[in-house]
């Protein structure tokens, strides 16, 4: 027959007046804060499974929203938004967009592409940087992104003011300004923004 375990709060009260050695103390401090993180550590997997499994819940449950993107007039709307959002409003002869994400860049450009018969000789390229970053490696991972000849991109002088801060975020990679030379394009989706 199996004894019944005794609670803690009764071998505590049991075992109050032991005293321990400063090397015994230690070890009891090391052994707990050791149980400490192997619960923190079991805790921290169990949230990174369930998160996990929620996001891939999720993208399957919303998967269909990207095909609606072939819909030229949700592109249109789509397009209008982000260029509110992210674009500049200070251009007149080209449709301009800057952003540091890859995600937000090919989501422009595939909007872009897909309402507009697109030239893609009129796109023009500026990789914005910190003083500490390699301009030509940036040029080509934007390149990459947006599949844009590198002929297409301009020269850019680094921030200044970034001048001897190294950057701290490791995949940091500028921020990608693309300008498409078309005023038809530009007039359009301004129109289309002011609508929404």
């Amino acid at each position: 027959m199996l004894a019944s375990p005794i609670p803690s709060s009764t071998l505590s009260n049991w075992f109050k007046h032991i005293s321990f050695s400063t090397k015994e103390m230690d070890r009891i401090l090391l052994n707990g804060k050791s149980r400490i993180r192997q619960g923190n550590g079991k805790t921290l997997l169990k949230r990174r499974i369930k998160k996990a499994a929620y996001i891939k819940s999720t993208q399957e449950h919303f998967a269909y929203l990207k095909d609606l993107l072939d819909d030229k007039d949700i592109a249109k709307i789509s397009l209008a938004i982000l260029y509110l959002t992210e674009g500049s409003k200070h251009t007149t002869g080209s449709f301009c967009l800057g952003n540091s994400d890859p995600h937000i860049i090919k989501l422009f450009l595939r909007l872009l592409r897909n309402c507009y018969p697109i030239d893609e000789k009129k796109f023009r390229c500026t990789v914005q940087h910190r003083a500490d970053q390699d301009a030509r490696a940036l040029k080509s991972f934007w390149s990459e992104i947006t599949r844009i000849p590198l002929n297409q991109f301009y020269g850019y002088k680094p921030d200044k003011r970034t001048i001897g801060i190294p950057t701290k975020k490791v995949d940091y990679k500028g921020v990608c300004r693309i300008d498409y030379l078309s005023a038809a394009v530009y007039n359009e989706i301004q129109i289309i923004s002011g609508l929404l």
